[in-house]
């Protein structure tokens, strides 16, 4: 997942010259997120993003990758009982995160 989202960040911010990657402990869950300076996503394409096949069109620009990494990612956190998601302003940049259950042991 860390990585597939900071390909992301380098791939659709590549103006961006800073990518944060924050692991914080909340409760029994540790969430993952990855943030970027990049030109953020319009808000209706947020609800797509990780389904199969869905790429974002980025005014005109090509971008390589099938449409799966998302997806995928979204498909593996949900068999660890978590929860997958995007935080994004145009023009403000975006954080993909993740959050699962830790256990105490």
């Amino acid at each position: 997942m860390l990585v597939n989202f900071v390909n992301n960040a380098v791939k659709y911010a590549p103006g961006n010259k800073e990518i944060k990657v924050k692991i914080e402990k909340i409760g029994n869950t540790a969430k993952v997120s990855v943030s970027d300076g990049g030109p953020g996503i319009a808000p209706e394409k947020i609800p797509y993003l990780f389904d199969r096949y869905y790429r974002v069109d980025s005014s005109g620009s090509q971008y390589s990758g099938l449409g799966l990494g998302l997806y995928i990612c979204a498909e593996i956190i949900k068999k660890h009982n978590g929860h997958i998601g995007v935080d994004s302003e145009l023009g403000g940049g975006s954080t993909f995160w993740f959050v699962i259950p830790i256990s105490s042991d």
